[in-house]
Formats: C-alpha cells, structure tokens, sequence
C-alpha cells in the first residue's frame, strides 16, 4: 500500500505542505496584479491539494524504477517526460476549473489570464513533482533501512538464541561426565552411597532440565537446584564439603539465568574442595545493592597447588552465556587471595514482578524500566 496513504500523520504532513504551496502559488499568481488574492486562492489552492493528489502516484514509478537498479539517464529522461506530462494534466484540468469559475460567475473572466501563465506553471508543476519523487525516493529508503535493521536486530536474536541453546547444552554433558566418574568410582567403594547419588542425580537432572528451557527463573529457584547439586556432590565428599549460606531475602525473587551457579559449584569442588585433604566449605552469597544484583561464591583452594593456564570451561561457558543475555550489563570477576578463591557474579538487578511487566509493555510496543526494588 502507498506509505503516505497507509498513514494518516504522513498523510496530514503531505496535504498541508502542498496547502502552503498552494498559498505561495496564489502569491505568484496575486503579487505582478494579474489576480486579485480571492482569485489566485481560489484557483491555486485547490489546484495545488489536487495536483498534490496526482502526484501520489509517482511513488509507483518509484518502486518499478529503484534507484540502485536503474541508470541515472534513464530516471532522468523517465521523470522529465514524466514532469512534463503530469504538469501538462494539472495545466488542462486548471483551465477547466477556471473556466467552471466564470460560469458561475464569481469571479472576472479568468480563463485568458489563466492561459497567458501557463509557461510558469508548467515550471512550477514540475518542480513539485520532482520534490514529490524526491520524498518518495526518501521514504522508500527510509523503509529499506528499517527493515534492514529489522532483519538485522532478528538476525542477531536468533544468533543469540542458538548461542545460548548451544552453551546450555554443553553444561550437562560436562557435568554428566564428571558426575558419572564418581559414581563409576563409588560402585566398588560404597555400592549403597552410588546407589542414592544415582537417584539423586536422575532428579538433578530432571530439574535441570525443567528450568533450562527458560530464559530466566528466581535466585531462589537457582539457589535450590544449586543445593541439589551440592548434595550430590556430598555423597562423594562427606563431610569434607561443607555448604553455607547467606541469600537476602529480597534478592529470591530477582531472576537470573538458569544453571549459572552450576558450573561456579562444580568449578570450586574441582580445583577446590577435592584438592584439601581436610575439604573445606563453601559459602554463597548474595546482595541487592542498587540496580545490581551480586552472588558471591567463596571456596578454599590449596596454594601450593599446580595450576593451569587454560580458564576453566565452566567460568567461560557463564562469562559467554552473560555476554549473549546481557551483553555489557553484567560480569564474571574471579579473585584467588589468600588460600581462598571468590567468584563474584555481577547482574541487572530485575524482579519476576518487573520482568513480566517489562514484557507486557514490549508486547505494546512500550519500554519500562526493570531495575529497582
């Protein structure tokens, strides 16, 4: 459909710049004394609204004649005879509305006068159908962007979307095998203990599975599959692992991203907790302050031990999942201090309350502010 005519604001926009032509045509026509001014508005207005109105047409002869595909001389000739043509049309129905005009005899014959301006309004006529295609060329342009950057902005989504599918699904694999070497070695030792981690494990794992397909779930959802995982991870230890705790109670309903404790977890029990002899505990945090929400998790760590060069693959698989959802907006800092190792996860502080609303105004095309209490 034409995109003036689709929209009346571009539609308003449109008829009253050709009604403020219309008033400096009645000027050109009044100020030499050739019209009176009730005369020139009375026959260049509505000549103009209607030549405004024929002009619309020229955003055909556009889409067929594409700028980029058509050779300049050839659009050149094209709108020339075009201009010439549509002006002589505009010309040829003036003269009849004048000549209308004397027939009802409001005004002093106005047919002749008309006539005699014919090689200015010519001129004229072209020069608004030139600026008419000009706006055209505009608008199409316009619209080619935007839907390049439509397909652009779906594009990056959808990149988005299988990155993170992608990165979710290395996570269980990951942990499954390491999992899995436990309770291969458990089965010799302690047969009953293999047993209960093996059940223990299938009810992780369908947890897991239930919150991985969603894009965000509550700090106290995470928090609990979190324990799960630790309790596994108990059977192996004993009480070599111990486990605190220390959740604000605002912060249980801030949303993060699903299995993002995990691989943390997993990571100071692997280079941690499983390299003391005597074990250690391990302590989660987590803060509300401003528009941030920070998770802390503290591990001991043996300082004598070899360590690896290579970042470990769960903390780039969370560093990569943070950049996919967040992009800037939120952060992964480790710190080895002391005999201890701190990992401290930085997100946008949003509430389930404040994620659905923020939703609802997308669906209406409206933004709100997520952040806050």
């Amino acid at each position: 459909m034409h995109p003036i005519l689709a929209n009346q604001e571009r539609l308003a926009i449109y008829m009253l710049a050709w009604l403020i032509f219309g008033g400096m045509l009645a000027a050109v026509l009044a100020l030499p004394k050739d019209f009176l001014w009730t005369e020139s508005l009375a026959v260049a207005v509505p000549l103009t609204l209607l030549y405004g109105t024929i002009c619309l047409s020229s955003w055909y002869m556009c889409r067929v004649f594409p700028l980029h595909k058509t050779g300049y001389a050839q659009l050149l000739l094209l709108y020339v005879i075009a201009g010439f043509l549509t002006s002589s049309l505009w010309i040829l129905i003036g003269n009849g509305w004048t000549l209308l005009l004397e027939r009802l005899s409001l005004f002093a014959p106005l047919s002749a006068r008309f006539t005699a301006k014919t090689p200015l309004l010519v001129g004229v006529g072209f020069i608004l159908f030139t600026l008419t295609v000009a706006v055209h060329y505009l608008i199409i342009t316009f619209e080619a962007t935007k839907v390049a950057e439509q397909r652009e902005l779906q594009s990056r989504i959808l990149a988005q979307e299988a990155e993170l599918k992608a990165l979710r699904a290395q996570i269980n694999p990951h942990f499954l095998f390491n999992s899995l070497n436990s309770i291969s070695a458990l089965t010799t030792q302690n047969p009953a203990a293999a047993r209960t981690m093996t059940l223990r494990l299938a009810d992780f794992l369908r947890k897991s599975l239930r919150v991985g397909t969603q894009e965000l779930i509550r700090l106290e959802e995470e928090v609990s599959l979190t324990l799960n995982f630790l309790e596994i991870e108990q059977i192996r230890f004993g009480p070599r692992l111990r486990v605190e705790q220390s959740i604000s109670e605002p912060c249980k309903d801030c949303l993060v991203p699903p299995l993002i404790l995990q691989p943390l977890v997993e990571n100071a029990i692997h280079h941690g907790i499983a390299q003391l002899v005597g074990g250690g505990t391990i302590r989660l945090l987590a803060d509300w302050s401003g528009s941030v929400l920070r998770i802390q998790l503290e591990n001991p760590v043996d300082a004598d031990r070899t360590k690896s060069r290579r970042t470990g693959f769960g903390l780039e698989n969370i560093r990569k999942r943070l950049r996919a959802i967040y992009e800037t907006d939120a952060d992964l800092r480790t710190e080895e201090k002391d005999g201890g190792f701190t990992a401290e996860l930085s997100l946008p502080a949003q509430t389930s309350r404040a994620f659905s609303n923020r939703q609802k105004a997308e669906n209406g095309n409206g933004l709100t502010d997520v952040s806050g209490k």
